[in-house]
């Protein structure tokens, strides 16, 4: 898991350490370390750190009024935090070859209404100082559903469609690092459903990104590792193995044979309550343990009456970190 620092976040070692991370040729994609940022008063940001890998999508969440917002702003240069270091792709945020190949789909965001889809896409790559060519541009267009929109005004589509738009733009300059803020919220279940494929195939192509979202199910979904924010600071943050513990089932048995009792304790542990069993399953476990388990049941004469998986969802996780922060009085 991702070590927050200690202390105030201004020693050489530190930036010793960022200059390292500069010169590798495959470093993370992103890398913070003791993000710390005021407005006024409040503290919106305190001591964050963490990491994304190239190829990796790493999830931002926590309630409102997190610093997650703050987080991803900082990262991306349009705030200056307080204390801190960022790298983007190898490079100090501050400089504008590092967020060159970086696509960004804010929460709040308005196109000109006068544009057409087609021209808002041309527009950005402009500012991006990239040459793509026009056939790439459709293709980015037809990617999120609106190749048949693409000479439309931006000013009559509805608010799926300019979120399916943001996200064409955030892709359409070859971005090594996606950072995605809210990129669902307006979006219709199919809609979620063309974000996670997409997520994927930047994974795949080793693209790295950062999302951010409410909607949990989404981060459980397509997410490596995720980073809980609570009151600026990290509150939890690992793989979704790492939070959400060991994996288990829950099988309702009857006329158990000693052979079957044998066969869910080589399984793994074993808890038992009346006719439920609670097993947990191999850590390396690709998606044949349970069915294995219960069709070496049934052989032995063991009624099998239900199966249920046992682990907590993120959400129970999320809520469960967040009342612990509450109750530390933070």
């Amino acid at each position: 898991m991702t070590a927050q620092p200690a202390g105030v976040h201004a020693d050489a070692d530190v930036r010793a350490a960022a200059d390292l991370v500069a010169g590798l040729p495959a470093g993370p994609a992103v890398w913070c370390s003791g993000l710390r940022k005021r407005y006024g008063r409040q503290t919106a940001v305190d001591g964050v750190s963490f990491a994304v890998g190239r190829g990796e999508v790493v999830g931002l969440l926590g309630p409102n009024g997190a610093g997650k917002t703050s987080v991803i702003k900082m990262l991306l240069g349009l705030v200056r935090p307080d204390a801190g270091d960022v790298l983007l792709l190898g490079r100090r945020a501050r400089a504008p070859q590092a967020r060159a190949r970086v696509g960004y789909l804010p929460e709040l965001f308005r196109y000109q209404p006068w544009l057409t889809a087609a021209e808002v896409l041309r527009l950005h790559v402009r500012l991006a100082g990239m040459t793509v060519p026009a056939a790439e541009q459709r293709d980015r267009l037809s990617l999120v559903g609106l190749d048949h929109r693409a000479g439309d005004r931006v000013g009559g589509f509805s608010k799926g469609m300019q979120q399916r738009l943001g996200l064409a733009v955030a892709l359409v300059a070859r971005p090594e690092l996606v950072v995605l803020d809210e990129p669902t919220s307006a979006l219709d279940p199919l809609g979620r459903a063309d974000v996670r494929d997409i997520v994927g195939d930047l994974k795949s192509r080793g693209v790295a990104v950062l999302l951010n979202s409410h909607l949990i199910g989404e981060v459980e979904r397509v997410c490596d590792r995720v980073v809980i924010l609570d009151g600026g600071r990290v509150a939890a943050s690992g793989t979704l193995a790492e939070l959400l513990g060991q994996r288990e089932v829950k099988l309702q048995l009857t006329d158990l044979a000693p052979a079957a009792e044998e066969r869910l304790a080589a399984t793994g542990e074993v808890e038992r309550a009346g006719d439920w069993f609670t097993v947990a399953l191999p850590a390396d476990d690709a998606g044949t343990a349970v069915p294995d388990l219960v069709r070496d049941l049934v052989s032995t004469g063991t009624r099998v009456h239900a199966v249920e998986p046992a682990r907590i969802s993120l959400e129970e996780r999320l809520l469960g970190i967040l009342r612990n922060e509450q109750g530390d009085g933070r």
